[in-house]
């Protein structure tokens, strides 16, 4: 049987590939405990494999701190609270998605800013260029020239 003949196949195994990262042993007993730790563990990053999520990771710290993430939803902890204790613990890095406020807004700023910026000098340039602003040869300048071109 090959795999172009039978599509849905493939994309059933092409997904099972991540969801085999969590070990049946994390599991939570409750099903809603557990989906809120898998939505948690898809936007924490594998602080080792980099631009993964510790949901899609088989890293030893991944496990760690998706047994972690677990282990505050069952104490009662909120979402937010699971991300603050998480973030606290390992920084912002630890996040896939970086929080939009505080000092991140400079450089979530700074990638507009430069590209204005670049516009703006870009569009100076081209104004004096078209102007004509450029000053002719003094006869000095001239003279020089020529004998610079004759040699």
């Amino acid at each position: 049987m090959r795999a172009s003949t039978h599509p849905t196949l493939l994309a059933l195994a092409l997904m099972a590939g991540p969801a085999l990262a969590v070990q049946p042993d994390e599991i939570l007993a409750d099903p809603q405990l557990e989906e809120r730790a898998r939505e948690l563990s898809r936007g924490l990053r594998c602080l080792v494999c980099r631009n993964e999520s510790i949901d899609d990771s088989n890293a030893e710290l991944a496990r760690d701190l998706r047994l972690l993430v677990r282990e505050r939803l069952v104490a009662g902890d909120t979402d937010d609270e699971v991300i603050d204790f998480v973030t606290d613990r390992y920084g912002e890095y630890v996040l896939l998605t970086p929080r939009t406020g505080g000092t991140n807004w400079v450089l979530w700023g700074a990638g507009p800013a430069m590209l204005i910026l670049g516009l703006g000098i870009g569009l100076v340039f081209l104004r004096r260029r078209a102007s004509g602003t450029e000053e002719a040869l003094s006869p000095e300048e001239e003279e020089r020239l020529k004998r610079i071109l004759d040699r």
